[in-house]
């Protein structure tokens, strides 16, 4: 459908692109830029030449060229292509590194284009965080207001179960999301958080917020996935499907986020994702 990617990419996203692949074909932007099957095609034949000169950059000058949808999708093309010579996956524990030999899967998974799109969605939306205070109704005349952060598992908890079912699907999702994110992109948050690194011993729980493992994550994460699919509004918004899937495959979809972590965002993803010491 002609413009279809005008919506989901910004003018400094397909100048870049067209830079970075033949700088001749600046001319002829114009009929580029409305045409999805080109861009496409450049993005998935050039994705490591794009990411070679984002590299390059200072985290200033990526968000001022580019956005930030653009970039989780050219790190998700690249990381799916490195991946297919990859003999496996790794998970770290607290103590050790293990080695999965799921690459097959993880790259069949990642190269369903709903999928990936998806996930550069989700990335994109922890750019920001926002936060609520709303008022609630606790019974007749009397009103309670609550805020929540929409970067904090427990607050989106604790608010999602305070509305009417008709009203949690954007709560199921958020939630799932996050836990996946988390997992995906910080995974040794989730160990340090949890965990003291020396002994590998479980850390007390602090009052007023829980500790998750990472088990406790993806437990998590597959529940309110299997929610928000199963939610009307999933249907209305023809997302049924990639929810289940992520539920079915949650511990796939987090292996293209851990990779993105450790080789291409290692010292960046702080300043691209809000702290999350502030939850």
């Amino acid at each position: 459908m002609k413009g279809a990617l005008t919506a989901e990419f910004s003018e400094g996203d397909i100048l870049f692109l067209v830079e970075t692949v033949d700088p001749a074909l600046l001319s002829k932007i114009d009929t580029i830029k409305d045409d999805p099957d080109i861009i496409e095609g450049m993005m998935e034949h050039e994705a490591r030449r794009l990411l070679q000169r984002i590299m390059l950059m200072s985290e200033e000058t990526i968000t001022t060229t580019i956005s930030p949808r653009f970039l989780f999708e050219i790190l998700l093309r690249t990381a799916r292509r490195e991946l297919e010579s990859q003999a496996y996956t790794v998970e770290r524990t607290a103590t050790q590194k293990i080695p999965v030999f799921d690459t097959p899967e993880v790259v069949n998974f990642l190269s369903n284009k709903v999928v990936l799109k998806y996930l550069a969605d989700m990335l994109t939306s922890f750019t920001r965080i926002e936060s609520f205070t709303l008022p609630i109704r606790v019974r007749k005349g009397i009103w309670r207001k609550i805020r929540f952060n929409d970067m904090d598992i427990d607050s989106l908890v604790r608010f999602c179960q305070t509305v009417d079912e008709e009203r949690r699907f954007g709560f199921y999702k958020r939630i799932a999301d996050l836990c996946l994110f988390i997992l995906g992109m910080f995974p040794e948050y989730v160990t340090m958080d949890y965990r003291y690194p020396s002994s590998g011993e479980a850390r007390p729980r602090l009052f007023g917020r829980l500790r998750r493992s990472a088990e406790d994550y993806e437990e998590e994460g597959r529940r309110f996935y299997k929610l928000a699919g199963e939610h009307r509004d999933a249907t209305l918004l023809d997302l049924t499907e990639i929810l289940q899937q992520l539920h079915d495959k949650f511990n796939l979809a987090k292996k293209p986020l851990n990779y993105i972590s450790e080789h291409f965002l290692r010292f960046r993803k702080e300043r691209l994702f809000p702290s999350l010491s502030t939850n």
